[in-house]
């Protein structure tokens, strides 16, 4: 059973867009380097935030704007909650985690497994 693990994230305004453009390419580069992590997605940012354009730019886009100060998603996907315990146990996450929750304001993770409707 696929397992969706999902952070909302809001860098701090310190942060520079270089620094958030290292810190995405370090965390999606896990893929490579823990086993049980399948999948990563994610969007560079490349554009301002909340551009009206529709190119996929890594912030929040919606025009409902419920985003509660998040500017950020990253999805990973695993084979199941004991995939999510060893990545969340690997040494490479360890050390890629504490970098990256310095540069955070605040952040929410939810693991789930996604139920399909058809």
């Amino acid at each position: 059973m696929a397992v969706k693990h999902v952070l909302l994230a809001k860098f701090k305004e310190e942060v520079s867009p270089e620094a958030v453009d290292d810190l995405i390419k370090g965390y999606a580069n896990l893929v490579s380097l823990i086993p049980p992590m399948k999948a990563f997605h994610w969007c560079l940012p490349s554009l301002p935030p909340f551009s009206s354009s529709s190119e996929c730019v890594g912030r929040d886009v919606s025009i409902e704007n419920l985003h509660q100060g998040f500017t950020h998603v990253f999805e990973s996907t695993f084979d199941g909650v004991e995939g999510i315990a060893e990545y969340i146990a690997h040494p490479a996450h360890v050390e890629f985690a504490n970098k990256f929750l310095l540069a955070l304001e605040k952040f929410i993770v939810i693991d789930y497994a996604p139920t399909a409707v058809n």
